[in-house]
Parts: structure tokens; sequence; C-alpha cells
């Protein structure tokens, strides 16, 4: 927990967090959200899935990647939301 602490700790003032879906089922529970500020080019759109015993944090899991634009959609369609963040 102490890294997940200073992970914490060290992020910029300016960092922004969005949650999008939210799904549960038993012990697990997926967030899809979007992150922006943190002073990367791009903002990240990531999905964290976490299992919960107890009522406690037992293991968390995630994945992350750069929001593309409008133009760089294959679909035509943002990564998260109804809208593009550009």
């Amino acid at each position: 927990m102490r890294g997940f602490f200073s992970l914490i700790k060290s992020t910029p003032p300016t960092l922004k967090y969005e949650p999008g879906l939210i799904v549960a089922e038993g012990e697990f529970v997926i967030v899809h959200g979007r992150f922006s500020g943190h002073g990367a080019p791009k903002n990240w759109i990531a999905a964290d899935i976490v299992r919960i015993v107890g009522g406690l944090l037992a293991e968390h899991w995630d994945v992350i990647e750069d929001e593309v634009s409008r133009l760089s959609s294959k679909s035509g369609l943002p990564m998260f939301g109804a809208d593009f963040s550009e």
C-alpha cells in the first residue's frame, strides 16, 4: 500500500478523473474512466478491475491507453462518453 499512497501523492494538482460505466458482479467491480491533466500529450482511457473481499480491496488490475481523436477513431466514435474530448 505504501507504493499506492506514494503514487497518489505524486500526482499533479491538475489531474482529473471522470468515471464512466461501473459494472459489479460478485467480488468484482470494473470502472471505465478518463484521466486528464496528468501532463501527457493525450488523455488516458482506463478500465480498472478490482476485487473486494470483506469490504476491503483484495486485488487490482488496470488497462490504460491513450485516448484517440475524432480523426484517428476507426469507428468514428469516442472511446469514452458521448463526445470526443478535443
